[in-house]
């Protein structure tokens, strides 16, 4: 279930950021309390910011928070430069992995910014040996568009064309 977050989520999330499983695909270490916590901000700011943002993704069969997905600008210092439109993104604790939970959240995500935003494409960077991200992007649509370092990273950057 996508919900808003909720300011009881810090340590929950806190903890699925830590998971090594979780964050080898993005800096390889356990993100800090201050990093989680500018980027839960930046999660409910976007909303106000931008009129889209990120949810918490929590299991119905136990209200437990296992993940986010939604869309968001970061004005990242990489090529090519996304700018106003959105960029897509999700990170789900390591037990709710190989589920179908990121695939189910991503697919109303996009159903939503199809339902609420003009149409506009929607940009996705991904660690290159991230497989499972690399194919449930491309099931939601997102083609190669180019490769590139991020934070002296491999970067692959997907595209997904403009709805309508």
């Amino acid at each position: 279930m996508l919900r808003e977050w909720r300011k009881e989520d810090f340590r929950p999330w806190l903890a699925i950021c830590a998971e090594p499983e979780v964050t080898r695909h993005f800096g390889g270490t356990p993100m800090s309390a201050e990093d989680v916590f500018r980027r839960l901000t930046a999660a409910v700011g976007g909303w106000v910011w931008n009129g889209f943002g990120t949810w918490a993704v929590e299991r119905r069969s136990d209200g437990k928070l296992i993940g986010n997905a939604g869309i968001f600008t970061a004005w990242r210092d990489l090529e090519p430069e996304f700018g106003e439109q959105p960029e897509m993104g999700w990170i789900f604790a390591t037990e709710a992995h190989g589920q179908g939970f990121a695939s189910e959240a991503c697919r109303v995500v996009l159903d939503w910014a199809e339902a609420h935003l003009a149409p506009t494409p929607i940009w996705a960077i991904i660690a290159p040996e991230n497989d499972p991200s690399l194919k449930l992007a491309e099931r939601l649509g997102f083609e190669r568009h180019s490769e590139t370092r991020y934070k002296d990273e491999p970067t692959i950057v997907l595209r997904r064309p403009a709805w309508g």
